[in-house]
Parts: C-alpha cells; structure tokens; sequence
C-alpha cells in the first residue's frame, strides 16, 4: 500500500492516526460487550474505517455527511461524544432518537449528519435536497452521502445520482464496494466489472480509489468538494473495501471464501497505516502504547457511564405527539370580498400566494415548469418565479420526494406534485418511511407538501383514476387534506404549505374545471382537522369527502326533505371527531360515503370509531356506500356503476328503514 503524504506535517498524520484508531478500539469494545450479552447487536465496519474517516475529515464541519449503518468513523470524526453515541445503540433516552430507533438510524443537525433508514438507497435523494438548497442560496457547500455495493442497484440509486446530473449538484456519492450484499457476493449483484463505470452512463465523473488507503480517501475526498464547491456538480466515488466481520455479527462470515480474508488481512487500514508512521518517524512502538492505553481508558469510562443513563418512561401520549413537529396552526381568516374560481383555479392561486409569502419554497414535478404541468396549474409559474424555483424533474417519483425532505433538512419548503394520485405509489416508500416518520425517530421536521391530482368520473382507467388516501391515512405522522370546494382547495393548500409536517393534499381531477364557486381574495387558511356542516336534519347523518360532498349535495336537492346532516371532513389525518360525534348524536343514524373502495377504505376506520364511542346513540346500524372493490374500469357505463354514487340512493333507503 502506497502512501502520499504531500505536504501534510507530522501533525496532522498523527491527528489522522488517532481518528482512525477510535472506532476500530470501539469496534473492539463492541465486539466484547456482544459477547458478554451486554448488547444484542452490532454492525461492524472492521476493515472499512479509513473511508468513513478520511471522507468525514475531508469535509467542511457546516456540511452534510449521510452514511451508512456500519461507519461509525462518521460520528466520533465529526466529535460525537461516545457517551451519547452508546446511549442511542442501547435506546436510552438520552440517545438522538429516544429509545425510538437503534443503531445510526438517526440524524443530527448538531453535527450535520443525517442516518440512513433500513432500505439503503433513499437517503441518497435526501443528499440531492440538501445539496440543492446550498445551490440556491448560493452556498459553496458539498454534500457527501455514501451506499453500498448492493444498494447500486436500488432504483433509489440510479435516481439520485441522475436527478444530480441533471441539476448539477455538489454531491459526492460514495460506494462502499466491500463485495458483499449481506451473503451475496458482488457476481451475483452486478455485471459491470466496476461501479466507477456506472457515472458514464449518468454522463458525471467517476472515480475508483483504494478504500482502504486513509490518505488516498482524504485527499480524493478533499479535492472533489474543493472543486464541486466551486463549480456544483456531481462525482461518483468507487471506494474498494472489504468487512472483516459478518453483516452484523449474527450472520457469520461462513459465506466468504478464507483467501478473501487473507488477501483483504494484509490490506488492513489500520496497521498498514500504523506501519507507514512508523517508517516515517511519526509514531513508535512504545507512542503506540500510549496512545492505545489512553483511548481504552476513555471507551470505558464513557460507555459504563452510558450503561448508567436512564431507559425511557413509556408514555403513550407523548409518543402519539412527537410523531409531528410541534406545530400550532394560526388560522387566517378569508377576507370578505371574493370571486367566482374553478377549483383548479384556487389551488393555482393558493400556490401563487405561497411561493410570495415563502421566498425559501420550491415546487417540483413533472412538465410543471415551463409546460405548466399536465393539469396547467402552474402555468405561467416559471416566468413569474424562474426555474430555479419551478422546478421540472426527471420521471423519478421518489428521488423528489426525498429531495423534498433533503431541501426541508436544509431549511426549504418543497411542494411536489405528483402528475397523478397513482403514480405515488413508486414514491411510497420517501414518503412512508421518510418523510412520516422523521420527526418521531430524531425530531427533525419534514416541512413537504406532496399534491394528488385523484379521483374518477374522467373515464382515465385503473391507473390514473385511483382514490388512494386510505393508504396514508394509517401511516402515523402524515397528515391528509382533501378539499371539497374552490375555497377550500385553496385554504387547505396554504395551511399544508405553513405546517412544518409532512401533508398530503389530494385534489379531485374531476372538480378542476368542473365546479366553480365563490374563492376570497387574498391570502388566508383553512383549518386543517375541522369539519364543516353543510346540511342539517334530524333523520340522518351522511359523512363524507372529496367528490362524496358533492354527490351527497346532489341527493339532498332531488330530496330536499330527507332530513340529512351532511358533514364534509375535509381533513382525513387528523378528522375532527367531535363533529362526527355531535352528528351521530343528533341524527342517531349515520351514512358514510366516500369514492374509494369499500374493503378498508378511510370510511372502515370511521365506522369503527362510531360504533366503538357513539354506540349508545345509534338507532340503526352504521352504514358505508363505497366504490366496488374492483380496479377503476375505463368504460364510462362501468365506471358509473363502479362509483359508489350508483349505490347511494338504495343505502340511504336501507338505513331509513331501521
């Protein structure tokens, strides 16, 4: 292994040495403690050190690193105490995620590192975000984020490194090619020869190192964010490596072949360096002691005292709460004076308002720029608010989506429209596993607005006709709005761009240039959680959302002596239980309607609330009119019969007659 000093003094070296002799002796710790049955679980990065450290000193301290879960030479680089850092593996509350997560599945903004969840590939689009917002605030920053061999051949790769490419961010991917997914050996992985030949096909530079080799890291890393500060653009990195120990320790390392072990032996980064210094007169044998017995004595005085912290309290309520940023909506009133809008029109304005009060918010989306997006709703957005903001992407739902939270992580708002509700479903996972559950794992807010143009009645087929809000409405830490009327679509809209917390705005296609109806003037919110009445009998309740509010309103005109409270939620997560509550008690019979299928569809949840807290109320069982459950048919006649409006008349005349 050959080493290139440069220019750099005896100093420095020796700093270099003592970072990476850290986590290797806490790796050792670690190794001990397992077996002791002291902890349950470790990922070791044994043999991989040199490029977690030499990559992390390379870095500006203001900058964002996004590793992986096995370097830890990321964390003590950057000076996190051990203490801290053990609490989290153990779950302490003192930990960064509270007990709530273990191992580096975390960030800090601290110590501007931002962990990885368990699917590898999303962070990378995160890494995109946060390397966007330095580029428009004119920040010289680079941004650092690493993966895996095996993860090269997620779709999350292949996204962000192409949605970099594009935008010509500052962003240094970093693949740890140790040459193994878990047990599966890089033959079976991949057919290139070397992941560096991947960036030609990206059209970015890339570039094959020796992992192994800490000077070789530092320097290549150094240069890179030196030159991509300077002029952004992206760089693929190939950083040759192995493990020496299993994935995790349970899983052995029966699979790899001894001659890999010793070949991979002889290249350690830690004595191989330790002999460099030794040559060079920058270490002995006798400073090497020192050094080691020193280090040993503060990973043990600062792992017993982690042992020492506090487990958590288990406290319901206060788990439900920090599934979201605090956040406490100041409901801006509508101005009087209004005018006739189409919907669309409304969520135009609503966007148009906000991009003025929010100079820090980006929309992004696809053909939404200069084309104005597939439903025109940003028409005219570019000239007004330039590209920079307006932002067209690649086909790459979920690289947006997690470079929405990368811009949020980095002090940005995002928008991001997906050009139909179906298509999220290739985003799910940023949105769900990301986006949803940020706040509850290290407090961090993900301040993104995710649009879903949704909904039936335009004879669009099984894919781009879908009412797909059930999917989110489980999923802690989300928030779902769906806006019946112009004047809603644009209030809701606003207060899902002031929330801080991740919201879905579903927006009903077919009500885009169909309804038109009284907006106000000028900038104002909409509660979200608050219901509305729109009607009130004493015979029956119908609860509904979306395009139901308008097929309930239809019912009620062709029978105007019904004796219907009609009650429009609005907002889905979180729905406003006390208006539902007071419906049931007045009315003592309950209709629920809504277009998405019946089986699991948001109406169960309500009906399960119902008859769970108002049974007592109730004269009539509590009945759903649903959409079939079948996919969305294309044919007009199928898709009428498909709807649940084709069944409303005949329920309502079922639950009448209890």
């Amino acid at each position: 292994m050959q080493f290139n000093r440069g220019d750099k003094d005896n100093e420095f070296l020796l700093n270099l040495y003592r970072r990476l002799l850290y986590p290797r002796m806490v790796e050792e710790k670690m190794l001990k403690l397992l077996r002791q049955g002291r902890i349950g679980k470790w990922f070791s990065g044994i043999g991989q050190e040199a490029i977690a450290v030499g990559s992390t000193l390379a870095m500006q301290s203001d900058e964002y690193i996004l590793p992986m879960h096995r370097n830890l030479g990321v964390f003590t680089s950057r000076d996190i105490p051990l203490k801290k850092l053990m609490a989290q593996w153990q779950g302490k509350i003192t930990g960064f995620t509270k007990g709530r997560d273990r191992s580096f599945h975390f960030g800090t903004q601290e110590y501007k590192i931002i962990g990885m969840i368990s699917h590898l590939g999303p962070q990378m689009a995160l890494a995109d975000g946060i390397a966007l917002a330095d580029v428009l605030r004119n920040q010289p920053h680079a941004t650092l984020v690493y993966t895996g061999e095996g993860a090269t051949s997620e779709g999350d790769f292949h996204e962000a490194v192409n949605v970099a490419a594009v935008w010509n961010l500052p962003v240094i991917f970093l693949i740890e090619n140790n040459g193994y997914g878990l047990s599966t050996p890089k033959s079976e992985q991949f057919r290139c020869k070397n992941l560096v030949d991947k960036a030609i096909g990206y059209g970015v530079e890339g570039i094959q190192i020796d992992g192994n080799n800490i000077l070789e890291v530092y320097n290549t890393i150094n240069q890179l964010a030196m030159e991509i500060r300077k002029d952004p653009r992206p760089v693929l990195v190939e950083c040759l490596t192995f493990r020496m120990r299993g994935h995790e320790e349970a899983s052995g390392t029966k699979y790899v072949p001894q001659e890999l072990f010793d070949e991979w032996g002889k290249k350690d980064p830690l004595s191989n360096y330790e002999t460099y210094l030794i040559e060079q007169g920058v270490l002995t044998s006798d400073s090497i002691i020192d050094i080691k017995i020193q280090v040993k004595r503060d990973i043990e005085l600062e792992v017993e005292e982690a042992f020492n912290e506090d487990e958590p309290i288990a406290n319901a309520n206060q788990e439900e709460v920090d599934m979201y940023f605090p956040y406490t909506q100041q409901v801006i009133q509508p101005n009087p004076s209004s005018i006739e809008k189409r919907y669309l029109d409304a969520i135009t304005d609503g966007l148009d308002l906000a991009m003025q009060k929010y100079p820090n918010l980006v929309l992004m989306g696809q053909d939404i720029a200069d084309y104005g997006g597939a439903f025109k709703i940003t028409d005219g957005f570019t000239a007004k608010y330039g590209k920079d903001r307006v932002r067209n992407t690649p086909i790459c739902e979920s690289a947006i989506v997690g470079a929405g939270l990368g811009l949020s992580i980095n002090g940005y708002k995002a928008v991001v429209e997906m050009q139909f509700a179906d298509f999220v479903t290739v985003g799910f996972n940023q949105i769900v596993n990301n986006l949803a559950k940020t706040h509850y794992r290290w407090g961090e807010k993900a301040d993104v607005v995710v649009r879903m143009p949704t909904g039936a009645g335009t004879g669009a087929g099984p894919f781009h006709s879908q009412s797909n809000e059930a999917w989110f409405t489980k999923t802690p830490g989300l928030k779902v709005v769906y806006p019946a009327f112009p004047e809603d679509a644009k209030g809701l809209l606003l207060a899902a761009i002031e929330d801080p917390n991740p919201v879905l705005y579903f927006e009903h296609k077919y009500l885009y240039r169909s309804l038109i109806a009284p907006v106000p003037d000028g900038y104002y919110t909409t509660e979200i959680g608050k219901a509305v009445k729109l009607a009130e009998g004493n015979k029956f309740a119908i609860i509904t959302y979306g395009l139901g509010v308008h097929w309930a309103l239809d019912y009620l005109k062709q029978y105007p002596e019904s004796g219907a409270t009609l009650i429009d939620l609005r907002t889905l997560q979180p729905w406003d239980k006390e208006a539902v509550w007071a419906a049931v008690k007045a009315t003592g019979r309950v209709l629920i309607l809504h277009e998405d299928t019946l089986t699991n569809g948001f109406g169960a949840e309500l009906s399960a609330w119902i008859g769970e807290h108002c049974f007592s109320y109730l004269d009539a069982p509590v009945m759903r009119c649903a959409s079939l459950d079948t996919a969305i048919p294309m044919s007009k006649v199928l898709e009428e019969d498909f709807l649940a409006k084709a069944r409303l008349a005949e329920t309502i005349n079922k639950l009448l007659k209890y």
